[in-house]
């Protein structure tokens, strides 16, 4: 029996993760799909005080209270910034870290590092204008959604907590790097805030070279919300991470 912790990106919940969590339990498996402060079944949460460390901590929380070990971690785009927190800071709980179509930052970095200056003015304007500090989701379609897994989605997403997207995060490559990692490389369409972050798993001299060796890189010919466009390959994946 594996266990493993679901972290959905930015507008999301662990709703998204249904066509996964439904198999690998059905297969015997442990399967918590986290639900992030202020968002999912938990937007009525939603306030400024919500940081990025609120979201790692999220996370954190559940792998204790849950007395998880030898834990497979699947991190889905924005919550790569939190994968790779959890991993600097109980490496000794992770077996896997697999970045879902997923910001993998440098130390230092915010979410929104690696984004254009249009993006991120953007979202800073929308999230000054909330009440709640926090910027609207966009139209399902850009992560290759369409007809009724588009209007499921949009149905469901949530405006993200604004005082995440800033935020910078340090944290120990080689202590990340110790942890085997995966990088899900969703290609069709390719969400194109995701681009740098494709261009750096394969770079050898990513994390002053730390990162390749202990690391692959998959791909699946689909958009950017795999466990929704293309479960059955993403738990695939997930379950060849926990082998």
């Amino acid at each position: 029996m594996a266990n493993f912790v679901l972290v959905h990106g930015a507008w999301h919940g662990g709703w998204c993760w249904q066509r996964v969590t439904a198999p690998l339990q059905a297969q015997g498996h442990r399967a918590h799909a986290v639900t992030l402060t202020g968002l999912g079944e938990r937007a009525h949460l939603l306030s400024p005080a919500i940081n990025l460390d609120t979201h790692i901590n999220d996370v954190i929380k559940l792998i204790e209270v849950e007395e998880l070990q030898e834990v497979v971690l699947a991190v889905h785009s924005y919550a790569g910034m939190i994968g790779t927190a959890v991993a600097d800071r109980m490496p000794e709980r992770i077996k896997h870290l697999v970045y879902v179509d997923a910001v993998v930052p440098k130390p230092g970095e915010s979410w929104s590092s690696t984004q254009a200056s249009a993006t991120q003015q953007q979202r800073m304007a929308a999230a000054q204008a909330s009440p709640n500090f926090a910027f609207p989701p966009p139209d399902p379609e850009v992560f290759g959604l369409h007809d009724a897994d588009r209007e499921w989605v949009k149905r469901r997403q949530t405006p993200h907590p604004g005082n995440t997207y800033q935020a910078p995060l340090q944290f120990d490559v080689k202590r990340v790097a110790a942890v085997p990692r995966t990088f899900v490389n969703c290609v069709d369409p390719a969400l194109a805030t995701i681009a740098p972050s494709r261009l750096r798993v394969q770079d050898p001299k990513f994390w002053d070279g730390a990162w390749l060796p202990n690391s692959r890189v998959v791909e699946i010919k689909t958009g950017h919300d795999p466990m929704i466009s293309e479960p059955g390959a993403l738990t695939k994946i997930l379950l060849e991470s926990a082998a």
